[in-house]
């Protein structure tokens, strides 16, 4: 009976029908079960071992016995028609956005808190939403959300930034401070004067990943008169923070990296001259507006009810007293 170039077109029809002779082991129960008569039961299996080319039942005027080609195939039949049966609600559940994968992108800064709580709450409203993080840059990010490699990212700026050709929400606003080799006689001052900070080499990231920032930073220096001394430059927050303990330099870096404690380092807010505004940064979610999937639909209404104007250390933007 084995046809190697047989085309299977088998329907999930026979294979019920399959199921119920195996299970009944009498053509006149299973046709009763599947409200049928018996003749067209007795053809469509011979029908169906015709397509797989393999015998699957002994049959006689008295009995009927699975063979073990049948025996084998019924745990995977039965396997296959639950699969079927709840296809129509994981349809609907999709369409839902109650089930599907969302892939976020983010950067250094949020892990250390934000994102950790973020993702637990969302996984307890959306248990069958698979979320994919990814940690990246800020010009990573909209490389990847411009070829669709990801649906929503996390991207550090400074205030007034706004992600060409992208829909943007703001979900955190923070100071920036300055992190200080431990050893630095600055570190013994509760709050660092600006003027004698800024002669001090600096350990930074490049221009090309946190453009907006970097102004901001080097403005500090600008309207100072200075340049800055740019002894360092790095990637990631936390090799910045080991640089500088290791006495490279000193560093802005967001309030919230004092969460990333290593031996070495201190951080402390500066002293700013009376009247002038605390530099700040931002955090905002940053998606396509043409490309909204109902799971990222679900995570953008999350985001707003999460959204906070400051961290829980009572970051914000202020003025120097």
């Amino acid at each position: 009976m084995n046809d190697p170039s047989r085309s299977l077109r088998i329907e999930l029809r026979q294979w019920r029908q399959f199921v119920a002779l195996a299970e009944e082991l009498h053509f006149g129960r299973a046709a009763a079960r599947l409200h049928m008569t018996q003749p067209p039961l007795t053809q469509a299996i011979a029908g169906l071992e015709v397509a797989l080319g393999v015998r699957l039942f002994e049959r006689t005027r008295r009995s009927v016995q699975i063979t073990p080609a049948g025996a084998a195939l019924l745990p995977e039949v039965r396997e296959m028609l639950a699969r079927a049966q709840a296809l129509p609600e994981l349809a609907r559940a999709a369409a839902a956005g109650e089930l599907g994968r969302l892939r976020l992108a983010f950067v250094s800064t949020v892990g250390f808190d934000l994102l950790p709580r973020w993702v637990r709450a969302f996984r307890g409203h959306w248990p069958q939403i698979a979320l994919e993080l990814i940690e990246a840059t800020g010009d990573v990010q909209l490389d990847l959300l411009a070829r669709g490699e990801v649906d929503a990212g996390f991207l550090l700026h400074s205030p007034g930034f706004v992600a060409a050709g992208l829909t943007q929400t703001r979900i955190a606003s923070e100071p920036l401070v300055v992190a200080l080799p431990e050893s630095h006689a600055l570190a013994m001052s509760e709050r660092p004067p600006l003027k004698s900070l800024l002669t001090e080499p600096l350990v930074i990231f490049p221009r090309r990943i946190l453009p907006s920032l970097y102004d901001t930073v080097f403005a500090l220096y600008n309207a100072a008169g200075r340049v800055p001394q740019v002894a360092q430059e790095a990637i990631q927050m936390q090799t910045i923070v080991n640089l500088v303990s290791a006495g490279l330099g000193v560093a802005w870096v967001p309030q919230s990296v004092r969460q990333f404690q290593r031996p070495g380092i201190v951080y402390r807010p500066v002293g700013w001259p009376k009247g002038r505004v605390v530099p700040a940064c931002e955090t905002s979610l940053v998606w396509r507006p043409d490309v909204v999937s109902p799971a990222l639909n679900h995570f953008l209404h999350f985001a707003r009810e999460q959204a906070v104007t400051g961290l829980p250390s009572g970051a914000h933007v202020q003025k120097a007293q």
